[in-house]
């Protein structure tokens, strides 16, 4: 499966995006304590620490999701990828067990599934990932489920990836992964809830 360069460019764009907030704060951190105030170590300690193990958990996720790496050596497992991303944020997961016995590759695209439902709360709530068959699923349902039309077209077969931007890279990768381990995403929408299945 051939991937043209203005994806990986978009893909590399939207992980960094990803990583100058936690890498910034730990900047923060750092000038804090050059200031030499004792009265500011103990926060600006704080605050690297955090903005550290944010950093480390988002590339450990993206790694796993947007990588060729599987799980194993050294790699933490799916569901525990899953948490370091959203921990402290406004997005709960619910990762069942019975995904933890599906290959690598369908593991890998269940957290490509739960990051494109994630997107699909731009105010929070809960994704809720499932066996759909011999496929997966991720369920979303809040006050405030947002599909765009640009994510929508993202997710056909025929788009195009002249359209694409670093918001809406994520949606067409997911669809095109699926494709190659021989299966086809689907989204269903119904009154504030969506969900994407990959079966």
């Amino acid at each position: 499966m051939q991937v043209e360069f203005r994806v990986l460019e978009l893909l590399a764009s939207r992980l960094c995006h990803e990583l100058i907030s936690p890498v910034g704060a730990i900047n923060n951190g750092i000038e804090l304590l050059s200031e030499g105030d004792s009265g500011f170590v103990r926060d600006a300690t704080a605050l690297i620490g955090q903005s550290g193990r944010r950093a480390a958990a988002r590339l450990q996720f993206y790694r796993f999701a947007y990588g060729a790496g599987s799980v194993g050596g050294g790699v933490p497992e799916p569901k525990a990828l899953v948490a370091g991303l959203l921990d402290g944020g406004k997005v709960h997961c619910n990762w069942p067990a019975s995904l933890d016995a599906l290959p690598a590759e369908w593991q890998k695209l269940a957290c490509n599934l739960m990051l494109l439902a994630v997107e699909a709360l731009p105010r929070g709530g809960t994704v809720t990932l499932a066996r759909e068959g011999k496929g997966v699923a991720a369920m979303v349902a809040s006050e405030t489920v947002n599909l765009t039309p640009e994510m929508k077209a993202a997710l056909a077969p025929a788009a195009e990836v002249a359209t694409l931007t670093a918001r809406t890279v994520h949606a067409y990768f997911t669809a095109r992964y699926a494709e190659r381990v021989g299966a086809r995403l689907t989204l269903t929408e119904a009154d504030k809830r969506a969900t994407f299945t990959v079966t």
